[in-house]
């Protein structure tokens, strides 16, 4: 075999493990949103649900403290309750950066969603970004306000090493699409804490940027909302970008 045909045989291999890989990620996003749906539509999802709620507390008030240390401010305190709702003690000691930490949190769960999408492309990255991500939980472990938030964060951490650190990389990558897509989902199903002025005895993110910022809540919720819709959309396209589709082709006549 000449030099010109060898070259040209290692180009065939690689492309064919290119389409391989890309049709087995287009394969996992398409799993995961059946899953979802499947989840959602059997009494299982009573024993599911809670836990993925607690995921979306987790990365929205993640968001509300990453944010805050983006800016120069602090993060000293983080809980998560049985209920699904949260605290995080973050802020800064400017109006405006404080409405900048609140805008962080409404947008966490959509920004950790695609992400993860982007991640999920490809088995071996996938992996790589869950030990990351274990490892980025030692902050928010580190201040947790309560035994449960502690347990469940540490929980979601030994979880994704575990799945990171198996030899065969698939698993890790079908758990980081189907994670990511319940992300995007509670972007969607907690749309309604956007439109809200209180959240028990305080005012909601979105009253706290009205009152930094000025006019209306709703409207603060509005663009936190469309913005959060943008950044999946911007995710879920890089995620499929190059992926083959799944196409019906009618069977050639003998």
């Amino acid at each position: 075999m000449s030099q010109g045909q060898q070259k040209r045989r290692s180009i065939r291999e690689g492309t064919s493990r290119k389409s391989a890989e890309l049709q087995r990620s287009a394969a996992f996003i398409y799993g995961a949103v059946g899953l979802t749906v499947l989840l959602y539509a059997l009494p299982v999802n009573l024993y599911l649900d809670r836990p993925l709620l607690w995921l979306s507390t987790l990365a929205h008030e993640l968001g509300h403290g990453l944010t805050a240390l983006s800016v120069g401010g602090y993060f000293d305190l983080i809980s998560i309750d049985p209920d699904g709702s949260g605290f995080a003690s973050a802020g800064t000691v400017e109006p405006l950066t404080d409405a900048w930490v609140c805008a962080g949190g409404l947008l966490g769960p959509a920004f950790a969603a695609a992400l993860g999408f982007v991640a999920a492309r490809r088995a071996r990255t996938a992996q790589i970004s869950l030990v990351i991500t274990a490892l980025c939980l030692g902050l928010p472990l580190s201040l947790a306000a309560d035994h449960f938030t502690a347990a469940f964060i540490a929980g979601v951490a030994l979880t994704l090493l575990v799945l990171a650190l198996r030899r065969n990389p698939r698993p890790a990558q079908i758990a980081l699409v189907f994670l990511s897509t319940q992300l995007a989902l509670s972007v969607f199903s907690s749309a309604d804490y956007l439109f809200v002025k209180g959240a028990g005895f305080m005012p909601s993110d979105v009253s706290q940027m009205a009152s930094a910022l000025g006019g209306p809540y709703w409207l603060w919720g509005a663009l936190c909302g469309a913005v959060s819709i943008i950044i999946l959309l911007v995710g879920l396209w890089l995620f499929t970008l190059d992926l083959p589709s799944f196409r019906l082709r009618a069977k050639k006549p003998r």
